[in-house]
Order: structure tokens, then sequence, then C-alpha cells
């Protein structure tokens, strides 16, 4: 939903909604009035015509109306912010942490009945990306210095009332891993379960990883809801590992434990903002404050505000060093297990061309299956632009085992939407209801690009990302204006002050920030020796058994921990606003924010 509204999208457009705050057209000009005549009155066919410009939609514009984000969304969205990460470490110190042969443990029990809190943040890789992009280095490099800036002593520790910093920052590639692999997982469940219980999504699968679609189908499409993966997001899934584990490990409670997330779009706030990811989804225990949820996410920010908040603290983010943070400067995490799972280098890498730029979903899941049916191969086929592929798992003897595909941008989901609508029943007296959407559907012409009625039933899974060009063109991802006004050694991106890049300025400018996401494949030496890489039934494995311990060891069942749900969202377009509706949002955000 972010990437559509910049200016510096590739082929998508959205146009203005009839609901929208943003006038689509403009009154006629004033004519300038004639002193020889100031009492004339000038008519409507007196008034010239004129040829007007586009309507453009900013985010603030799309934000301000609630056709698509409501009034409390808008009020979320706009708390999640740098500023309230500089508030936040500035109103509570850090609670400090210590390591002995028993572990990790708290140093002073007092810090948490007080104000203390644990910082704890998970950084996606299309910001090293935009970082790496930004600043001319590797993605490496990009990565060390988010963490030299959040967790080391130079960075946020070097200032603020209490000096406090980020105990431990992980990678979203390691839940990425887990969600790859748990929604394979899902997959086959889907192709062998004959039952249509609530328990498992329709076919075709979607995923359910993008906010922005998520929040487009809620509330425009409902019918589309039961088709949606159950599967929490990597960041979603961050959050709740992060904070069932230390909760339980440390004896801090959830609400002591402060969870920022650095994603590639603004979208990823409304998530963090959802009420299903909060603690009450997983909390067992009693608590004195029931109607006071704790988010699973407490704030996030994009990358350009990942810039604005070096910018408040007055740190330069290249002056930082680009080396590895000492693990003295780092505790253990409290769980030996997890420790190794968060941040071991066994997890194979998935991001290259083939994954695509939004996490690999659909690539890990033709993997999986291939690794299923040796000697399969993987057919693809573009469909009507480069943001449409359909692939093909077929046997050695050209059967067909899966058929998937991706669908970037919302021109393109649009147009999966409507395969997937229900047939139309008709109101004719006598007529018959028919038999079922979806085998109407399969009764339909196949489009072999991927465009026509019914080509999607056929589908197992399907890929949908709101932006065109996929996560690496989030909405919050570093623009080539911001990067134009930062010193880069190769001094490439120099314009004329003032200039406008050219569409062909901003293809190229994605096509850096892709090199850079791809290149975290064959990134140079590092300090620490990397071991073969698994092999895909290995890391399944792997992947399994972290789950299965997680869940052990808090004592909640992975179905409550992994995976969530979604509603149908009723818009308040053309409704009365409450004379209290502001009133209302705010202790709203209140209660959901845990006390923001």
């Amino acid at each position: 939903m972010s990437a559509i509204l910049s200016a510096d999208d590739l082929n998508d457009f959205i146009s203005p909604g009839v609901a929208c705050i943003k006038p689509v057209e403009s009154l006629p000009k004033k004519q300038p009035s004639d002193p020889e005549n100031a009492y004339e009155v000038t008519t409507e066919d007196k008034v010239q015509p004129e040829n007007l410009p586009p309507a453009e939609i900013s985010l603030t514009d799309c934000l301000a109306c609630s056709g698509c984000v409501t009034s409390a969304e808008a009020v979320l969205v706009s708390m999640q912010s740098h500023a309230e990460v500089l508030n936040t470490l500035d109103a509570h110190p850090e609670i400090r942490l210590a390591s002995n042969e028993s572990g990790t443990i708290v140093e002073d029990n007092a810090q948490i009945t007080d104000d203390g809190r644990i910082f704890v943040a998970s950084v996606s890789p299309q910001v090293r990306a935009s970082l790496a992009a930004t600043y001319g280095i590797s993605e490496k490099e990009a990565n060390n210095i988010i963490h030299q800036f959040l967790s080391g002593p130079q960075g946020l520790r070097a200032g603020g009332k209490h000096g406090s910093g980020f105990t431990w920052v992980i990678d979203t590639n390691t839940l990425r891993e887990a969600v790859l692999v748990l929604t394979a997982d899902e997959v086959s469940q889907s192709l062998t379960s004959n039952a249509d219980g609530s328990t498992m999504p329709k076919r075709p699968i979607l995923s359910s990883a993008c906010p922005g679609w998520i929040c487009y189908a809620e509330k425009t499409h409902p019918f589309i809801l039961p088709h949606l993966s159950k599967l929490k997001s990597p960041q979603a899934l961050a959050g709740t590992l992060l904070k069932t584990s230390i909760s339980k490990k440390l004896g801090v409670p959830a609400s002591h434990i402060w969870h920022l997330a650095v994603m590639p779009c603004f979208d990823k706030k409304l998530e963090a903002s959802r009420e299903e990811l909060t603690d009450a989804a997983w909390n067992r225990v009693s608590s004195s404050e029931p109607n006071t949820p704790v988010r699973d996410v407490d704030c996030v920010i994009t990358s350009r505000e990942l810039l604005s908040l070096a910018s408040s603290r007055g740190i330069s983010l290249p002056t930082l060093p680009m080396n590895r943070l000492p693990p003295s400067l780092r505790p253990s995490f409290p769980d030996p297990t997890l420790n190794t799972f968060l941040f071991s280098n066994d997890s194979p890498s998935r991001q290259s061309i083939a994954s695509g730029t939004s996490g690999g979903y659909l690539h890990s899941v033709l993997l999986a299956f291939q690794a299923r049916n040796p000697g399969s191969e993987i057919v693809t086929q573009r469909g009507r632009n480069a943001d449409v592929v359909e692939y093909t798992l077929t046997s050695p003897g050209g059967k067909q085992i899966l058929k998937a595909a991706r669908y970037y941008g919302f021109r393109n989901i649009q147009n999966l939407v409507r395969k997937l609508k229900p047939a139309r029943v008709s109101r004719l007296p006598g007529a018959k209801a028919p038999a079922g959407a979806s085998a109407g559907s399969r009764r339909q012409p196949v489009s072999r690009n991927g465009a026509g009625g019914g080509a999607s039933t056929d589908y197992a899974y399907v890929e949908v990302m709101a932006c065109p060009g996929g996560c690496t063109n989030g909405g919050g991802q570093i623009r080539i204006e911001d990067a134009r006004e930062i010193s880069t050694p190769s001094g490439t991106l120099a314009a004329p002050e003032g200039s406008k890049p050219s569409p062909h300025e901003q293809r190229a400018w994605l096509a850096r920030v892709d090199e850079a996401y791809y290149s975290a494949e064959s990134d140079g030496e590092d300090e620490m020796d990397y071991s073969q890489p698994l092999s895909v039934a290995e890391n399944e494995s792997r992947v399994h058994n972290a789950m299965q311990y997680w869940s052990a060891m808090t004592d909640i069942p992975l179905s409550t921990l992994a995976y969530t749900t979604y509603r149908e969202v009723e818009s308040d377009v053309g409704k009365p606003v409450a004379p209290d509706d502001t009133t209302r949002v705010v202790e709203l955000a209140g209660k959901i924010g845990g006390g923001w």
C-alpha cells in the first residue's frame, strides 16, 4: 500500500477513491477583476475550460482518509516514529544484564519493578540493502553499522538521559527461515487434506506477510480471508519469540521488554498495531491490568526513519565502525538453544535472484516440494509484466506436481482478486445456486499469461506483495533524493540541485538496492567461519526442532505462537463521527500501545 503512493514507483498506479479527502477536481480559476466593471458577475458559461493535472496522493493524504485506513490506525501509525524511540530510551533506563556460569541473569531485580526496560530490535535485510546502496558499502558492512548504532558504545548508548541501547539486535532472516519452512508445511497439508475445516486456509493459499495486502483484503474483499496463510510474518514472529522467551527465562514481564522493528515499509506499522499481535494471544498468566495488552512489536521505523534517528542524536552512520560488534559487548541470549538458533550462521541464504526481493516465500515452497520429488523440474513462465510470474513443478515424465505464482503490485493483485471472487448467485426465480465458486472457476478457460479468469484456481500457493518490484521498493526505503543529499564515496548520485529523478534514474536506483540485497549471499570474508550450507531437509529439521523447543520451553502451543487470524474490517467512510471520536482514538492507542 505504501510504495504505490510514492512518486518513484515503477509500473503501478492507484487513482483517488470517491471518499478520498484529496479533491479530484478543482474549482474554476477566479478571473481577475476588471477595474472598469467591478460589478460584473461571471457565469459558468464564461469560464474557460482547462486541462487539470492528475491528482497526486501522498502517504499523508492516504492516512488521513478513512477509506482504507481508519482514524484509530492513523493515530497508531503516527505514534510510531524515530521520536518515539528516543523518548522511550530517555524515559526508561536499561535493565542491565550479566552473564555467569548459569547463563544470563538480571543484575538488579529492582530495575524490573521500576521503569527499567530490556530493549531489543529486529532488522530486515531490505533495510540493510537500502543502507548499503546509500553509502556505497556492502550489505555486511551495513549490517555491522546498524549493530554498532543500536548497541555499540559509539551509537545510541553514547547519548540520551540514561545511555540506553539495544541489548540484542536480531536478523529477521532467521525468523523468515522459520516462516518459510512452516509455509511449506501449510501448503503440503492443504494439498493432502480433503476437509474444508477452518483450521486450514483454502486453496490457493495466499501469502500474508505483506500488511498492505492484508489491509486491502480485510477492508475491501473479505472473501479473500479464508485463502490467507495463517502464519505470522517474520516481524510478528520475532516479536512473539523475543517477548515470550526473554520473559520466561529472565522473569521479566512482557511489558518491560521493548521491541523495535526496522522495516522497509510504513505498512509494517499497521501490522504492529493489530490487536491479534499482542500478549493477549499467548500470555496465560493473569495480569493485574487485563485491559492493557502488550504489543509483540512496540514500534516500527523505516529505513529513512533510521537515518532520522541517527541525525537526531548527531550521529553519522558511515563514521561508525564497520566491523562486527565484539561479543563481549552483547550478553548471550538467556536460552542457549534459542541463542544458537537466532545468532548462528547455519541457516541457508535465500537472497538470490530466483527467490526475489520479498523473502522468497514462493521459492521456498517450490524448493521444498522439489526436494520431496527427486528429478522434478521448476518451469517458469512470465505473465503480463515482470511482477506476475507463474511457476510449475513437473515430474521427470512431465506431469504437473505443483503450480504456483507471484503477484506484486496492486494492479496485478486486483486481477488475482477478480479470479478468486465467488460466483454471483442469480436472483431470477428458479435459478440454481452455483456448485461452488472454486469449482465453477475451474471450468473457466485458463489464460496462458496468468491474467485470464480461473487461472488462479490451479495454484496451490501465491506470493502476494503490495509493492511493485517487491519489498526492496518499500515505501519506507531510502529514496534516491535522500541518497543524493548524502555524500557517497563513489559520487555517482550527484545531480543538479532541485532536479527530480527521472524514471530511468529511479529504476537504476532500485536496481542498485536489489544488487546490494542479493550481494548478501556473496559478501567477503567474515570473522566467523561458515559451515557448509544445509540441505532443504536439514534446514527443515533445524527449524522444526527450534520451534518445538520454543513451544515446550514456554508451555504454549506452536499454533498460538506462530499463527494468527484475520477479520473483516468495515470502513467508516460516510458514517457520522462522534464528537468525542478523537478522545476515543487516543484512549484506544494508549490501551493497545501498553501505555503510550
